[in-house]
């Protein structure tokens, strides 16, 4: 006879020693021992010799140019720091905190790299900017002593970066604004406070929470930058580990170690930046506790002359924003002769960028004509294009996926045991991957299972043939991680304990707990949290270009290949138009999935209660509308 309070070896056991080994097998096999195996390979490097010499590739770093691409690496990570956040946070105060006229406008403005980033986004501003650009040739032939090379090397990084990396402060960031308790901000201004004492007083306290995961994500980003330092000329530490990783012995001295190292040093960099903020964030906590919050509103700029330089900067932005979507839009349907010469003909609009194919003449060295049948293609009649869109829209949404199951488990069972201190293990474990650069996380798992020999995996090379799509999918989930249990987590602060008591008072267990109760609390976080994984994955560069291989090409690198010189002999051609068709493309899937999340998901009860009712009375007056005509043509008849 079962005791009285012992649980026995029901399902919710079972259960949770299947999630215990998963987990064990999840951060032993694909977190832990690929990075330690990389650790070793630093050490064990032979020399001419072929002895084994543990300090070679110290001796390389200090001796050679290795410690120019940690300093360019280090240098962006900082500035982007600093220009990230202030043009982040003033777009969100532009738009959510101060009265400007037309914040809807620069609202769409400031989001549009929400539906397009990565390698696209790059790929966008070297359009406009690169030596044959539009604004670039505009310059040119107004100043010609302009150098045309101007937009490349760190400036150019920068630039590019600071309003690439502004996403997350739209999402967040404003939705931290936009929770303030407008009490507060009127009880100060009741005390005499100026304005922007108050926002420095009371509204940026509240928002330190925030700016610290941003400030961390933002620094990971420049430290592991990688497609725009590759497409725009800059020596930093991502590209030139891709190309040391696909280096050999006979090429130079010991590559992989040196690839390792580079790995090391910015894991150590990373792990340093997350202690410190994260020691600091513990000093404080800001957290609104009041139970009737008013809704804030928009504050004006009492001062003349700072409300026009307000509007003037905030114009100013719109127009960087969204000078490369409005030109890859327009050019998207120009022929490939006007994108190639950069000239917009508003007469001539075609199709070829997205479908069909076109004949390609070009004149040889030797001054004959030779026509290539069907070289001019576009994006979805172009066979490598749109296998790398197939791949990419496979392998992102099953990691998108995964990494908000394996979180959302993983959290739930965090705050099942909040005090005790296996929660706190299973969330640092999930986060581990922060400590490391992505580029670290895949360099790993391409060199640890290039192997036969690892028995967890079956003794499979995971890198070899077609498995190299699955080493993909669980670099991309790993990677995602940290990024989802720190969104979902927050979610998790929604869930009333009362609700949960309830629950099992009625007699409910665990399991139909979480899936009746909790799960459609957090489900529209979750369901944000997953765009913004499949968004990021769907054209991610970093991680594809350190699995190079011609089983495993993605969309991204087919986009980045498209930067190289077109038309040549007649190979490559219309690669141009394929770009622009392809960030169209993106901006189309990015932002339907984003309004179906945002827009339809993110909307609670109430307001899908009230739509419904508005589309049940539409349908109505409809329906009385047309049998009115019918009776009124019966009785004519």
């Amino acid at each position: 006879m079962k005791k009285k309070g012992s649980k026995g070896f029901g399902p919710e056991t079972i259960f949770r020693l299947v999630g215990f080994a998963f987990f064990a097998y999840l951060f032993f096999g694909f977190m832990l021992l690929p990075c330690l195996n990389t650790l070793t390979s630093i050490f064990t490097t032979k020399n001419a010799a072929g002895e084994i010499d543990p300090w070679a590739v110290i001796r390389f770093f200090f001796a050679g140019n290795m410690s120019k691409y940690v300093w360019n690496s280090l240098k962006l990570a900082v500035l982007l720091v600093i220009t990230v956040n202030v043009v982040g946070v003033s777009i969100v105060l532009l738009t959510e905190y101060f009265d400007i006229k037309g914040a809807k406008i620069l609202r769409l403005g400031y989001m549009t790299t929400l539906i397009y980033s990565g390698v696209a986004l790059v790929t966008g501003y070297l359009f406009l900017y690169d030596r044959n650009g539009i604004i670039t040739s505009a310059l040119v032939n107004a100043f010609p002593g302009i150098n045309p090379n101007w937009f490349s090397g760190f400036n150019a990084v920068l630039f590019t970066m600071t309003f690439a990396c502004t996403s997350n402060h739209v999402l967040f960031l404003r939705n931290a604004i936009r929770g303030i308790d407008y009490n507060t901000v009127e009880a100060a201004r009741n005390m005499g406070a100026k304005p922007f004492a108050v926002l420095w007083k009371v509204v940026f306290p509240t928002l330190i929470p925030t700016m610290f995961s941003l400030t961390v994500m933002t620094f990971i980003t420049g430290l592991c930058a990688m497609s725009a330092p590759t497409l725009l000329g800059y020596d930093s530490i991502n590209p030139e580990i891709v190309r040391l990783a696909g280096s050999s012995i006979a090429d130079e001295a010991f590559p992989q170690a040196r690839a390792a190292l580079l790995s090391i040093i910015l894991a150590m960099f990373t792990i340093v930046l997350l202690a410190v903020l994260s020691a600091y964030e513990r000093k404080g906590h800001y957290l609104s506790v009041s139970k009737t919050k008013a809704k804030l509103q928009k504050q004006k700029i009492s001062s003349p002359v700072g409300n026009i330089l307000a509007h003037i900067y905030a114009y100013v932005l719109f127009i960087i924003y969204m000078t490369p979507v409005v030109m890859i839009v327009v050019f998207a349907f120009q022929t490939y002769g006007a994108i190639r010469m950069k000239r917009l003909d508003l007469s001539d609009w075609t199709l070829i960028n997205f479908f069909g194919t076109q004949d390609y003449e070009y004149l040889t060295s030797r001054g004959t004509y030779k026509v290539r049948k069907g070289s001019i293609s576009g994006l979805f009649s172009n066979e490598a294009t749109l296998g790398g869109i197939k791949l990419s829209f496979i392998m992102s949404a099953i990691a998108a996926l995964l990494a908000c199951l394996i979180v959302v488990l993983a959290c739930n069972y965090i705050f099942k045991n909040r005090n005790k201190k296996r929660g706190v293990i299973v969330e640092y474990c999930l986060l581990f991957p922060w400590l490391l650069p992505t580029i670290l996380i895949c360099y790993s798992y391409r060199t640890f299972f290039n192997s036969d020999t690892v028995w967890y995996v079956g003794n499979n090379n995971l890198y070899y043939a077609d498995r190299v799509r699955l080493l993909i999918i669980l670099a991309y989930t790993v990677v995602k991680l940290p990024f989802s249990i720190r969104m979902i987590k927050a979610a998790f602060y929604a869930i009333d304990e009362e609700l949960e008591d309830a629950a099992k008072n009625l007699g409910a267990s665990s399991v139909l707990t979480f899936l009746k109760v909790k799960l459609p609390i957090i489900l529209p976080s979750v369901l944000a949290v997953f765009a913004l994984n499949f968004n990021a994955l769907f054209t991610e560069y970093d991680m594809s270009a350190t699995f190079a291989s011609s089983h495993g090409t993605t969309y991204a690198m087919i986009i980045q290949s498209m930067c190289e010189e077109e038309g040549l002999y007649g190979y490559n051609v219309n690669a141009s138009g394929r770009r622009c068709a392809s960030t169209v493309f993106i901006m189309l899937v990015s932002g339907l999935i984003l309004y179906l999340v945002y827009g339809v998901g993110g909307r609670d009860l109430g307001e899908r209660l009230e739509l419904k009712e508005k589309r049940k009375k539409r349908r109505d007056k409809l329906l009385s509308h047309f049998h009115k005509d019918s009776a009124v043509k019966a009785a004519a008849e």
